[in-house]
């Protein structure tokens, strides 16, 4: 039994922040930030719109891709920094909002690798004969936890949420492999230090904006590739396939030099990695589903093809799924 991703959906909010938009609020230009990082716009979500928004308009778009309804889900996963809320999960409204009452619902938290690890529980689950179709979300407001005084981070999020449908299938296509990492040696890279137990919200936290993401820019970039090449080794290892077996590439978008980087070291040409975040920044957990509905939904993606989705994060944490389509 494999698991096989039937239907994908994706949504962004219609505002669109532009880095010309920034140069009006911050010490910064478009070309220093096309130069260092690739992004042009990205989209910000509306004071009225939570995650739990852009996660259901993905949904019910993934949704009717499948051409399944929600009382059809037995398992709905949101991968998440960005939660409406510290409880109850973000899942469970999605849940609710979907009326999927026969769906178990949780959100999991490992930053931008987040739809990946999603990803690997939704087929472990389907594996193991616990579920049979499960939904997969990739959703953040990345807006609410930047620094907007700081432009070496405010610069590279936005906003969107990408959403799979996974269901159990005995043919070839599905989830080939996947792999997942973490080290918490590297936890200081990227992180928000305040809010939770450690450091709870104060007047102080929100005077010094503990509450927004910090980043070790450099030392992101070094492990962000390394690790990402690696990780994608593995998992072609594990398949017994090389990467001239792969058709198209998903990873993480983070930053465009990482992109090539990743490329190079992989050696592949850039036309077979998807690139939008020119368009939409790195959009953490939202990242690799929003390109993979795109690619989907443009013909990038045929019956057959194997797809290697590649994701990088706070925690730190990696991974890599190939996906027969």
């Amino acid at each position: 039994m494999r698991a096989k991703i039937v239907g994908t959906g994706a949504y962004v909010p219609l505002k669109i922040l532009t880095n010309l938009d920034l140069e009006r609020q911050i010490e910064t230009t478009d070309r220093w930030i096309v130069e260092r990082t690739g992004i042009r716009e990205r989209r910000i979500a509306h004071s009225d719109e939570a995650t739990s928004d852009l996660a259901v308009h993905a949904a019910e778009a993934a949704l009717s891709m499948a051409g399944i309804g929600a009382d059809a889900l037995d398992l709905i996963i949101v991968a998440t920094c960005t939660p409406d809320m510290p409880f109850p999960s973000t899942a469970c409204i999605v849940q609710d909002r979907l009326k999927a009452a026969g769906a178990a619902a949780f959100d999991l938290s490992a930053a931008c690798s987040g739809f990946i690890y999603a990803l690997t529980v939704a087929e472990q689950s389907i594996r193991s004969g616990a579920y049979r179709t499960v939904l997969v979300i990739g959703a953040e407001v990345m807006s609410r936890i930047v620094n907007w005084a700081d432009r070496n981070t405010c610069i590279l999020f936005g906003d969107g949420a990408g959403a799979v449908v996974v269901r159990a299938s005995s043919g070839r296509a599905g989830i080939l492999a996947s792999r997942l990492h973490s080290d918490g040696a590297f936890c200081d890279l990227i992180r928000v230090p305040g809010g939770g137990s450690a450091l709870p919200i104060s007047e102080q936290v929100l005077a010094d904006r503990l509450n927004t993401i910090q980043m070790k820019g450099n030392e992101t970039f070094k492990v962000a590739v390394r690790t990402m090449v690696e990780v994608a080794q593995e998992s072609l290892d594990a398949c017994g396939l090389k990467i001239s077996d792969i058709a198209y590439v998903i990873p993480h978008q983070a930053n465009l030099r990482i992109l090539r980087a990743i490329a190079e070291r992989l050696e592949i040409s850039m036309e077979k990695m998807a690139v939008n975040l020119d368009r939409f920044g790195n959009m953490s957990a939202a990242s690799v589903p929003v390109a993979l509905d795109e690619a989907v939904r443009m013909g990038r993606i045929g019956r057959g093809d194997r797809v290697l989705l590649l994701a990088f994060g706070s925690g730190l944490t990696w991974g890599a799924s190939i996906v027969q389509w």
